[in-house]
């Protein structure tokens, strides 16, 4: 058995069995078929609201495995590495803010949501878990299409700027986040968006042969002629993705622009 399903078997376990405890769902790989030996788990923990302000979350993890490292994210999430260096995440909560799970539709396609339940004393869980299902939220519309291509040329132009002033790891850093519009026009074009908010995930299988070494060549180190390459070839993959995505939506960045910024790159300064 994965080491991660014996994780999800104890945390089970001692969330049916700890009285402070009124529901505990799972997200993540494992509810959507795809855990393997490098995946995380990831749970959200409800706790009975009077028991929730003297709850001491890094006892209770320690009861499902040791662990070497816990700390609390940026986003407010209990990270853990357990001692066998499989990662959680665990999200504990009031009782009351359950209705919190509607809200997660937003994010993707559930399409087991039987398998993020563990454990539920309340009645509420499996009824909010149900309403994940079906399909999941529109991501290619024209409002999306276009602001992918704003971004994008708002990233790349600050990007090259601070390149020619000589800002290396800076545009580097801008590489990175224009990268990802890249990736989900791929994804516009492709029909492909399941995984539109986490873009690279499961990129090798989800994209074409093709777009990958495009988007490959995308990439750079911090290495100015590797920059400009990579500025240079992420400008030509966008300009030859909106010929094909303009076919389908009515676009507000226009070839012209996107030469101009094209001319721009070979610009020298006065």
């Amino acid at each position: 058995m994965l080491k991660q399903k014996e994780l999800i078997a104890r945390v089970k376990q001692i969330a049916e069995s700890d009285v402070r405890i009124s529901a505990c769902m799972m997200y993540g790989s494992f509810t959507k078929g795809e855990g393997d030996q490098y995946s995380d788990v990831e749970f959200y923990v409800f706790l009975k609201d009077d028991m929730f302000p003297t709850f001491d979350s890094a006892k209770w993890l320690h009861e499902v495995a040791p662990y070497s490292l816990l700390y609390q994210n940026e986003y407010g999430t209990e990270v853990v590495i357990f001692e066998n260096l499989i990662r959680g995440e665990f999200h504990f909560l009031s009782e009351k803010d359950m209705n919190i799970i509607p809200s997660f539709k937003e994010t993707g396609l559930f399409p087991d949501t039987k398998a993020m339940f563990i454990y539920d004393e309340t009645g509420q869980l499996e009824q909010y878990l149900s309403g994940l299902g079906g399909v999941g939220p529109k991501r290619l519309t024209e409002a999306n299409v276009n602001f992918l291509f704003n971004n994008f040329s708002n990233l790349w132009l600050m990007g090259l700027n601070v390149l020619k002033r000589g800002e290396y790891a800076r545009s580097l850093e801008l590489l990175s986040q224009f990268q990802k519009n890249i990736l989900q026009l791929i994804r516009v074009v492709e029909d492909n968006a399941d995984n539109w908010l986490n873009m690279t995930k499961n990129l090798e299988k989800e994209i074409s042969t093709e777009s990958y070494e495009k988007f490959r060549k995308t990439t750079a180190r911090l290495k100015e002629s590797e920059l400009y390459d990579a500025y240079k070839n992420s400008l030509l993959f966008v300009m030859e993705l909106r010929n094909v995505v303009e076919q389908q939506y009515m676009l507000t960045v226009s070839n012209d622009f996107l030469e101009k910024l094209m001319r721009y790159m070979t610009l020298h300064p006065e």
